[in-house]
């Protein structure tokens, strides 16, 4: 491991000041950095702890949304009142990431910036990772590659985005509040992860230095009809081979509007405004979920382990819409 200093500041333009420095990361609760940098996968020069930054409120917003701190930790952001009343597909994702011990940890902002839960990326052991070592290939294109890419993948990179509270957000398409020296800015969640293209090693949007601040979501009519699924090998603690937030707006039996994610699937969560279209204005049946399933997959890319996933995405798209359209509760 690589030697490095460490910082606390005790407010947000000091963390900035600290974070600007070359070689400088952002910690907070640590369940992946720390665990990157003692498998030598990251190496910063200097830990710029934010935890105890006052960032964890969460506050209604005044036309109906919400606005919520970047140091809140999962557990806390799940349990939240009105997350839980006004986004439950949020809360529903939340609590079906990692345990409870990492729940209580992990911060809303942390889980923004997960990188990719590939063994390729994790073990230095493998030679050939774009994302860990620019240039040096991509040992999953031709190696076990079971939990990887299906869409948006490239040469470089076939790795996935693990967490699940951004699929959620993807869907109830939120946006991130980011602060920098210079000020504040604020990137849509579709903005803020990248696909690997020809550069797998950049995961966001984000400029050196700047540190997410908070999470703001716009008001939601999915308060009554949403549902987060996620396959996983096991029902603990396991990262999704597939999984979908799906979230529905009715007038009477009739879909007036849908929000649709996948996880598990890309580099980023994945949306497709023409899945979500062939929702609106029928219905919903058997047949429509079949059609926004296949939309939502379409240009599906296989390798030699995962060709499992697109049929496992596509009826896992059909059930998540099956008990979203139940009201919450039933």
């Amino acid at each position: 491991m690589q030697p490095f200093s460490y910082a606390r500041p005790d407010t947000v333009d000091e963390a900035l000041q600290l974070g600007s420095q070359a070689g400088a990361r952002y910690v907070s609760g640590g369940t992946n950095l720390i665990d990157l940098v003692k498998a030598g996968v990251e190496a910063p020069r200097q830990l710029v702890d934010v935890s105890r930054l006052p960032l964890a409120q969460v506050e209604a917003l005044p036309d109906g949304g919400l606005r919520i701190g970047a140091m809140l930790t999962n557990t806390d952001a799940a349990n939240q009142r009105l997350v839980r009343e006004r986004y439950p597909l949020l809360a529903q994702a939340l609590l079906s990431g990692a345990s409870g011990q990492l729940r209580n940890m992990a911060t809303v902002g942390g889980n923004l910036l997960q990188r990719t839960r590939c063994h390729y990326f994790y073990d230095t052991g493998f030679p050939a990772c774009n994302k860990r070592k620019p240039g040096s290939g991509c040992g999953a294109l031709d190696g076990i590659n079971r939990m990887h890419a299906i869409l948006g993948a490239s040469e470089h990179c076939i790795a996935v985005h693990p967490s699940d509270m951004c699929v959620a957000l993807a869907a109830l398409e939120a946006v991130i509040v980011v602060r920098a020296p210079g000020g504040e800015r604020r990137i849509r969640i579709a903005d803020f992860h990248r696909l690997p293209e020809d550069k797998p090693e950049i995961d966001t949007t984000l400029a050196p230095g700047e540190l997410v601040v908070a999470l703001e979501l716009p008001p939601s009519p999915y308060a009554a009809h949403a549902h987060y699924l996620k396959v996983r090998d096991r029902a603990s603690f396991a990262f999704a081979l597939v999984s979908v937030a799906a979230a529905l707006e009715f007038s009477g039996h009739t879909v007036r509007s849908a929000r649709l994610a996948l996880g598990g699937v890309a580099h980023k969560p994945w949306r497709v405004p023409a899945a979500e279209q062939a929702l609106t204005g029928r219905p919903l049946s058997a047949h429509s979920a079949a059609d926004a399933a296949r939309l939502l997959l379409d240009g599906a890319r296989s390798y030699e382990h995962n060709a499992f996933k697109v049929g496992l995405a596509q009826r896992a798209v059909v059930r998540a819409l099956q008990v979203a359209a139940r009201p919450q509760g039933t």
